[in-house]
């Protein structure tokens, strides 16, 4: 008896067993299907209570634009005042001074105001270089005297040369010179003036002669 329950029982594992095995087997040979979002409860529990939020009420928009104009800037004028009565001020008392004061008082006054005229010198001080070999040299050119050749080929004449007066603002020497370019031992060569003018001691490089072989400024007057 107990013999058949058991061959009995095991006859029906076995066959389940088959059908199960049977029933996968046809799962995994049939079509895929398509995918589906996985219901998340926590996430759809704030998707509730956000649809059920109300949006706070408010006060609905002007129908018209509302023009805002700014205020108009103070001007202080204290100030512009102070300085135009200070102005006035000056004025009336420089005028004061001027009609106090004598013909004499006026006259050096206005000879101190005035630039003296500057003092002629009778020799000027020239410096020239030659660019291609560096020969420098200071030498001295005599107002309306006898020209001075330099390096074999210029030639320098003064006309004039001045120093500034005491009471000008920069101490300074001004020279007119004229420079003539004529090699030495060149007889059929004609003189070709390469330079006129004045020449100021403060700004050589402006007032110099500047040329592609010689350079040459004036450095000073004596007597």
């Amino acid at each position: 008896m107990n013999r058949m329950r058991l061959l009995t029982v095991g006859a029906a594992t076995l066959t389940l067993a088959v059908g199960g095995g049977v029933v996968a087997g046809g799962m995994q040979d049939a079509p895929p299907q398509d995918a589906t979002p996985a219901v998340d409860p926590v996430a759809e529990e704030i998707r509730r209570q956000l649809n059920e939020e109300v949006a706070p009420a408010a006060d609905p928009a002007p129908s018209n634009p509302i023009a805002i104009v700014p205020p108009a800037p103070s001007i202080e004028t204290a100030a512009v005042d102070d300085a135009v009565t200070a102005d006035e001020d000056e004025e009336g008392a420089t005028d004061e001074e001027e009609e106090g004061e004598s013909e004499e008082e006026k006259a050096e006054r206005l000879a101190a105001e005035s630039p003296t005229p500057r003092q002629r010198r009778r020799v000027a001080i020239v410096e020239a270089i030659d660019k291609i070999t560096a020969e420098s040299m200071r030498f001295e050119v005599e107002v309306g005297g006898r020209p001075v050749r330099f390096n074999q080929s210029l030639i320098f004449t003064a006309r004039a040369c001045e120093v500034s007066a005491d009471n000008e603002p920069v101490a300074d020497s001004i020279a007119y010179l004229e420079v003539t370019l004529q090699p030495r031992g060149s007889v059929r060569a004609e003189p070709r003036q390469i330079f006129r003018g004045w020449m100021f001691a403060s700004t050589p490089a402006l007032s110099g002669l500047q040329h592609p072989i010689y350079d040459a400024w004036v450095v000073g007057c004596k007597e």
